[in-house]
């Protein structure tokens, strides 16, 4: 059986990518996106691993153009298919990607089964319909459902129309598209719910997977380690509020995104809070094996990699009680749930309250529970799904 994963594109090294790439090795498969960032570490081997955990905004394949590009054989994937569908102009990725998916994936006619990831592949399965078509599903896309209003307020007023426009064109595509599904496979009971409440289809879980070799025990430091995005969803600001208030705590900020320089602000030059933008995996995994917990607090997460990745490396976790969190971090095991809505004084609690003698009791719980999330296991099972050569 030919096998395909399809994947939005591979710029920053987010989640839905690395389940992507990992999911194509592990199956043999073939890998097809809208666009690749030159040297992408998903799509190298291993060893060859170079790039940030982070985005490079702008930067473009060189010799990208507007055809479908059917590449040369990887190590690490039998082919790729890159769409080359890249733009740096805002609204207009998205409709650009949208667009590659739904008219330039003839290809597709070649494969007995077609693994889809992310918002935009969907619109793909116009073009495979005579096999078997499996949508893996991070979220329903948010701005066209629960969180509309969020991104139209964040835009300034002369790109609303742009953005309701874009929502008008995808959504009845997206829908229409999720009704040829085969299956539908959620990554978290959370995410299954979404799908039942704005899709009325039904979903099966399986949970993503957390690399278990790569984030590991390797000591305990003296700070307590962010790694959530610096966007507003993710609440990072509030963290930092908390630790001004805790001179005596200190706080690295793993990550980067749109708020850096808000949040940078925020903290004043704080001596005891440190940014370090984002970082290589090798470096991300020094941090988290060194803490002695993690602050992760997003709004209603889909399902959250990073409370998995601390675990992994037996650091606890400091987290909130909605979302995906609930379905991975088991309260005063593997670490203290705050319930919303969230305050600065119940992050300072909690802080005060995960020692470094308290985080070391629960390393082995946290390890035990990471265990439960393993890539063999996530493999297995997507194989009893039929996703399968």
């Amino acid at each position: 059986m030919k096998l395909i994963v399809l994947h939005d594109y591979f710029e920053s090294l987010e989640g839905g990518g690395r389940l992507s790439s990992l999911l194509a090795q592990g199956l043999s498969a073939d890998l097809g996106y809208g666009f690749a960032r030159a040297g992408h570490p998903f799509l190298e081997e291993r060893g060859k691993e170079k790039g940030e955990r982070g985005s490079v905004q702008g930067e473009r394949r060189k010799g990208a153009t507007e055809e479908m590009n059917f590449s040369e054989s990887s190590p690490l994937f039998p082919a790729q298919h890159d769409l080359r569908a890249y733009s740096a102009i805002p609204l207009w990725r998205q409709f650009k990607l949208a667009r590659a998916f739904a008219q330039r994936t003839a290809f597709l006619n070649h494969y007995d089964t077609v693994i889809y990831s992310g918002f935009y592949t969907p619109l793909a399965v116009r073009h495979h319909q005579q096999g078997r078509n499996i949508l893996y599903c991070h979220t329903p896309p948010r701005f066209i459902y629960d969180q509309r209003d969020f991104y139209l307020k964040r835009l300034p007023w002369f790109l609303r129309p742009a953005l309701q426009a874009f929502i008008h064109y995808l959504q009845p595509r997206y829908e229409d598209a999720i009704a040829q599904m085969d299956l539908l496979i959620a990554n978290s009971e959370n995410v299954r719910q979404r799908i039942q409440h704005y899709l009325s289809k039904d979903a099966v879980i399986v949970y993503p997977p957390c690399d278990t070799a790569r984030f590991v025990w390797q000591g305990q430091g003296n700070y307590y380690l962010s790694m959530g995005r610096l966007d507003p969803l993710k609440r990072v600001d509030l963290i930092i509020q908390a630790f001004l208030k805790m001179p005596q705590k200190r706080l690295i900020v793993a990550s980067g995104g749109e708020e850096l320089q808000r949040l940078q602000r925020l903290a004043n030059n704080a001596p005891h809070i440190r940014f370090t933008n984002w970082l290589d995996d090798t470096q991300l995994a020094a941090l988290v094996g060194n803490a002695i917990a993690t602050l992760y607090l997003p709004k209603d997460e889909d399902f959250g990699m990073s409370p998995l990745e601390s675990m992994a490396a037996g650091k606890p976790v400091i987290g909130v009680a909605e979302g995906g969190l609930l379905e991975t971090v088991i309260a005063e095991k593997t670490g203290i749930l705050l319930e919303p809505p969230l305050s600065t004084a119940a992050i300072c609690e909690a802080v005060e309250m995960m020692t470094p003698r308290r985080a070391l009791m629960m390393r082995r719980d946290c390890e035990m529970q990471a265990q439960r999330f393993r890539v063999e296991v996530f493999l297995e099972q997507m194989r009893q799904h039929n996703c399968k050569k």
